[in-house]
């Protein structure tokens, strides 16, 4: 059995910024990733605050 480990040590994606700047560069990212959520529109939807809904009027 291969070891679970070496897929996710294989690839990192490189980052920006050093220290607690350091995130991973959106430019570089992709699907085999982790970033394709198609769903984000309408989670984003269900969880934001009622006080971002513009006051009618």
């Amino acid at each position: 059995m291969a070891d679970p480990l070496d897929k996710a040590t294989s690839k990192a994606p490189p980052t920006l910024g050093e220290g607690c700047l350091s995130r991973y560069d959106p430019d570089a990212l992709d699907s085999d990733d982790g970033t394709d959520f198609p769903g984000a529109a309408e989670l984003w939807e269900q969880l934001k605050p009622a006080s971002d809904d513009p006051a009618p009027g």
